[in-house]
Parts: C-alpha cells; structure tokens; sequence
C-alpha cells in the first residue's frame, strides 16, 4: 500500500518556483544529460522538507532507447532527480560546499510510469542530518499520482 503524500499537491505552482534553474545550478555541480531539476516550489527546512520538479521533454537523452516508441523515464533517473534534490536541500541547510553523493537507497517502490509532456514534482522529508549524512524520505508524483517512493541516504565524498 503506498504511502499518503507528503504534502498538499494544491499548494504548488509550477509557474512560480522559488529558485529556478539557474538558482539550482548555483548549488548542484551536474550539467548537460545529468541536470535533473527543472525548479524549486518549497524549501522549509524548519518542517524538514523541500519540494521540487523535473518537467520531462522529449530530448531527454533516454527517449530514444527507453523503450523505443515508448518512452518511459527509467526508475534510475527518479531516484537521480530525488537524489539532486536532496542535496540541494543538504547544501542549502548545512552551508557544506561538498559533493553529497549516493550512499544507498532503501524501500523503493516504482508505482506509475513518468514519460515525455510529464511534470514529475519530487519530494524529500529530511529524516536525519549529519555532517557527512543524510537520510531522506523522498517521493515523485506525476498528475496527483505517487509514482515512486524510497529512502536517499546521501554520503559526503
């Protein structure tokens, strides 16, 4: 059974971000193929959350091959656009200027499919926060639907 939301969907405003991409690449180091936010809606680091969205096009670099006439955004590529937005949260939280890198996922469930024309808003609840740790329960929903959900544990290299 998956879990509730994390957060009221009415809430967010795609037209409106916080930060948009320039402001995120302020914070994370990927480029090109490996960006994997499009903007920030949230960030509330006194309830421990931050909220942002990836918007989905047809030139993604998988599209082509993943699945050919079908394209689906492949589960890896979620847990990446969590991935980032966990650290852009860490980042931002902490002042650290060290790369946050995966150090593992858990309980990760794929429950819906997320293709080309799709927003994919993702979530992450920050669980526990060192300074060379952090733990995040993290979500993507596409249309009001949760379309996967797992735990980022993301490790200072």
């Amino acid at each position: 059974m998956p879990n509730d939301i994390l957060i009221d969907l009415h809430t967010l405003d795609l037209n409106n971000p916080i930060v948009d991409i320039e402001g995120i690449r302020t914070v994370i180091p990927h480029r090109y193929e490996m960006e994997q936010l499009s903007g920030i809606l949230q960030f509330d680091p006194e309830n421990h959350l931050i909220v942002g969205y990836k918007t989905i096009s047809m030139n993604e670099f998988w599209v082509r091959g993943h699945i050919p006439n079908r394209p689906l955004m492949p589960g890896v590529m979620m847990l990446e656009a969590a991935a980032q937005l966990c650290t852009y949260y860490y980042k931002k939280t902490t002042q650290d200027d060290r790369f946050l890198g995966f150090g593992g996922v858990n309980n990760v469930k794929f429950r819906g499919k997320v293709v080309p024309g799709d927003n994919l808003i993702l979530i992450a609840k920050n669980k526990e926060l060192r300074p060379r740790r952090a733990i995040f329960d993290t979500q993507g929903v596409v249309d009001g639907k949760l379309v996967f959900e797992g735990v980022v544990i993301g490790m200072v290299v």
